[in-house]
């Protein structure tokens, strides 16, 4: 005797055994964490089967954008600043900010023998251009700009300053040969625990303010799964084995 299932029943079953259907994040993220959160966001759709769409620049820049109306539906600054800007003024979920990496800058070249001794190279001034980040718009230049008052030789390097518009811009001026030296992220040249290429001194973070770096949803990811996922998966172990990988601490 043959069994059958009524339409509604196959229906019923089908329905109850389909995944979750997938979302899409809409992200800003500060430029100098560009290549861990591809990392992260590769192995946060393979792991959940939601997409995310990032788009990276100038925390500033970024910043600007979300208050002119840019789709974005959160923001991975390279500050607290903003992300809290952005909670005072309504923009952002309240709540939802916290700090997903700790930053690290360095004085880089793409010379493998230029950067030996950092303080004193930047009191040398054995070069003809040093690139930084516009401290107005990145934090990561703005660091940059205390080191340097911090040793005492900002006055006499400030006529060879080259200014990228964010940190990226920064880092290819000098992996380009167009700066001798910059500052930069850390985890722009570093892989593995290791810098990868070139020669680079790594700042003591008692030279700068530290680089915490704060994440926020905003209004219009509230109710989005992706966006919602991502930041739990963020503070997780896998996303922050990644994030330690290249260069950054993590506050609990």
């Amino acid at each position: 005797m043959r069994t059958f299932v009524s339409l509604a029943a196959a229906w019923a079953l089908a329905i109850a055994s389909a995944p979750v259907a997938a979302d899409e994040a809409q992200i800003a993220v500060a430029a100098n964490f560009t290549a861990p959160m591809k990392a992260i966001i590769a192995a946060f759709e393979e792991d959940s089967g939601h997409s995310v769409r990032a788009s990276y620049g100038s925390t500033g820049k970024l910043y600007a954008q979300i208050k002119n109306g840019a789709p974005f539906q959160a923001l991975l600054a390279a500050d607290q600043k903003r992300p809290r800007l952005l909670e005072e003024e309504g923009v952002a979920v309240a709540g939802s900010r916290f700090t997903y990496a700790v930053g690290s800058l360095v004085l880089w070249s793409a010379d493998s023998h230029r950067v030996v001794d950092g303080p004193a190279l930047l009191k040398a001034g054995d070069f003809d251009k040093l690139a930084i980040a516009n401290p107005k718009l990145a934090p990561y230049g703005e660091a940059s700009m205390q080191t340097m008052d911090a040793l005492g030789v900002k006055t006499a390097i400030t006529p060879k300053l080259v200014m990228g518009e964010n940190i990226a811009q920064t880092f290819q001026f000098v992996d380009t040969g167009n700066a001798e030296a910059g500052f930069v992220a850390l985890s722009q040249v570093m892989e593995g625990g290791e810098i990868t290429k070139g020669s680079g001194w790594i700042v003591p973070g008692g030279l700068h303010n530290p680089i915490r770096q704060d994440a926020v949803i905003l209004q219009s990811g509230n109710d989005n799964a992706a966006v919602i996922g991502l930041f739990e998966y963020l503070k997780g172990e896998k996303a922050r084995g990644i994030i330690h990988g290249f260069g950054y601490e993590t506050e609990e």
